[in-house]
């Protein structure tokens, strides 16, 4: 059996070594790496198989297991001599032919430019990417001679996109009836840029949509005047004068005077609207025209507040407390440590090596960074954090300061679950910031009596917190957007103000278009936190009453008597959906601007320099509306 065996098999070599390959093998379809092929040997039963573009292996497996001789059979004697197989070419070529030959049907040049776009925008690459030698060697190389496009032509590219790109957004917003807007400045390599997003809410999903309006260059002093042309000019560029409901600003000195001297007061009626003069085409030295300024009402951002209070009122009451010295020498210590890991490899390594984990290195001037850090280092257990000490070459904590940042980490966890709140985008509204005020005050309380270190600092947190969010919590557009949110209704409200919340509601509901709605269907120790649940204290559960067709009044207090907390639920009350819709719009703080200069760095540098303002723009805003908006013109 095992001779038999061996003597076929020169035969089926010499057999399969016949075969014309380019005729076996029909491509039909692209899935990235890979390609589905059509063997036609197994025709008329469809055969569809799967193989890499740079490997011919499931090529040759199938041919020898399931084709072996069924083209051509082998000469009944065996062991026929070589010569009679010269001028064919061997298996390998023509597997390598064949591949070759399906890869140039579905990788064009166009599709190449594609791809290269692509992977300059979305990276913020530099343009001279093009012109290394090494890319264009990986180009030719992975296509099979196709060329790179030169930077002639990736500008026309930008061009088309960018034009594609503000018509598709510009359609989009036409039919959004209630949007909101973010704006901040970012300095870097001495130059300052004004980026402004634009964020609405889908009617149908609920779900948040965002999308960039604006990356331009500040030259010379920055005014407020200035950086009040250029919201009212991107406002009036995308048509949203009306629409905007308010603005999100950071509480810098700068949008405080914009908004001061320019916003519209809230309590003027639509007739009363206030108007200014352009003041942009002033400061970019054109002649005065009579052209009018309208700036929508400001919101504060939350996380901002938060931040100013950790920045501020925080370090204040610790300087002034008791523990200043334990404090001040404990965070001594903890910044030693991230000194030598960011600046010593040998730092990494070791804590990698002990801690079995990155230590994490607080390198952006933000307070959540650097809470997150100091809860790395304590997770350590006392035996690794001394052998960590030991191989950095810093001062070992003592117990009394590992006891004290441990209390630290725990006892300001709240306002860091606080912070992470307010910095989200797709699940962050208006409506979220009273109720996280709130809670966060309780928590903090609820920490007081068994902290050992922290209990003045907590009194004075919690002081700053109710002066800093004064405005807030008397802000009839902030209550009503929190109680239009179904994960809170009106629980974080005082029983005696319920009714009259109820009553507002109904006089707003009923002011909504009745063809915008749709009718409803029927359908005392440190604590920890692990989840949104554990952080808000909810009312008690009231029974839900089965719902029907109700008038305006009826509508909001079945609602408001509901328990459900998805926003699925707003789905049976249409006026009090577009209540939701209306308030909520607004995000809380200015996080989304800010990620609109996450990548900003990779753009101005030295080799960007010849890359005109328009230019930087335009890709910034391409990267970041690639979600929303076609990235490539056909």
């Amino acid at each position: 059996m095992d001779v038999d065996h061996h003597e076929s098999s020169g035969e089926t070599k010499s057999a399969i070594n016949t075969w014309r390959y380019r005729h076996h093998f029909t491509y039909k379809a692209d899935q990235g790496k890979n390609i589905i092929v059509q063997c036609n040997l197994c025709l008329p039963r469809v055969n569809l198989l799967s193989t890499s573009k740079t490997s011919t292996s499931n090529l040759k497996k199938h041919l020898d297991r399931t084709h072996l001789g069924c083209e051509a059979r082998p000469d009944a004697k065996r062991g026929r001599k070589k010569e009679e197989y010269n001028g064919e070419e061997s298996r390998h070529c023509q597997l390598k032919k064949l591949k070759a030959e399906i890869i140039s049907k579905c990788i064009t040049q166009s599709k190449i430019d594609e791809f290269i776009f692509n992977f300059i925008v979305e990276d913020c690459h530099s343009f001279y990417v093009l012109e290394q030698p090494g890319f264009r060697k990986l180009i030719a190389g992975l296509t099979e001679g196709l060329k790179v496009m030169d930077r002639v032509t990736l500008f026309t590219k930008v061009d088309q996109s960018f034009s594609r790109m503000r018509e598709e957004l510009m359609s989009k917003l036409s039919s959004i009836q209630y949007v909101c807007t973010t704006a901040d400045i970012w300095t870097a390599n001495n130059r300052s840029f004004f980026g402004m997003t634009c964020h609405w809410i889908d009617t149908e999903s609920l779900e948040r949509k965002s999308a960039a309006l604006g990356f331009v260059r500040l030259q010379g002093r920055i005014t407020y005047d200035a950086i009040a042309g250029r919201i009212h000019d991107i406002h009036v560029t995308y048509n949203l004068e009306s629409k905007v409901q308010t603005t999100v600003t950071d509480n810098g000195s700068p949008f405080v005077s914009v908004f001061r001297e320019f916003a519209v007061d809230t309590t003027e009626t639509d007739d009363d609207i206030g108007f200014y003069e352009n003041v942009s085409a002033v400061l970019e030295g054109e002649p005065e025209q009579d052209m009018l300024l309208f700036l929508p009402s400001v919101q504060r951002c939350a996380s901002h507040t938060l931040e100013q209070i950790v920045n501020e009122d925080f370090w204040q009451a610790v300087s002034q407390g008791p523990m200043c010295q334990l404090f001040y020498s404990a965070m001594a210590k903890v910044f030693a440590m991230w000194n030598k890991c960011h600046h010593l490899q040998v730092g990494l390594d070791a804590a990698e090596e002990i801690g079995k984990m990155a230590l994490a290195v607080p390198a952006v001037i933000r307070w959540n960074v650097e809470y997150c850090a100091v809860q790395k280092i304590v997770s350590l257990s006392e035996r690794e954090l001394t052998e960590l000490c030991a191989r950095l070459e810093v001062p070992r904590l003592l117990a009394e300061e590992l006891s004290f940042l441990k209390e630290y980490v725990t006892v300001f966890h709240p306002l860091a679950f606080a912070l992470e709140l307010f910095q989200a985008e797709q699940k962050c509204y208006l409506g979220l910031v009273i109720p996280t005020v709130l809670s966060l005050k309780n928590k903090l309380n609820e920490q007081k009596d068994a902290a050992n270190y922290f209990s003045d600092v907590i009194k004075s947190i919690v002081v700053a917190i109710e002066v800093r969010f004064q405005e807030l919590f008397t802000s009839t557009e902030a209550k009503i957007a929190t109680a239009t949110t179904p994960q809170f209704r009106l629980w974080w409200m005082a029983a005696s103000e319920r009714e009259e919340m109820c009553s507002l509601l109904a006089t707003e509901a009923s002011q909504m278009d009745p063809c915008s709605t749709t009718e409803a269907n029927t359908s005392r120790s440190l604590s920890t936190i692990k989840s949104e649940d554990d952080f808000f204290s909810y009312g008690s559960a009231k029974t839900t009453v089965k719902i029907q067709q109700w008038g305006v009044t009826e509508e909001v207090r079945k609602y408001v008597e509901g328990t459900g907390k998805s926003l699925e639920c707003l789905q049976d009350f249409p006026r009090v959906k577009q209540l939701f819709l209306k308030y909520n719009t607004t995000l809380p703080s200015t996080a989304p601007v800010q990620r609109l200069f996450s990548q900003k760095g990779n753009l101005v540098t030295s080799q960007r320099n010849s890359l005109t303002d328009d230019y930087f723009e335009r890709i910034q805003l391409l990267r970041y509306n690639s979600s929303v908006c076609s990235l490539v013109a056909e």
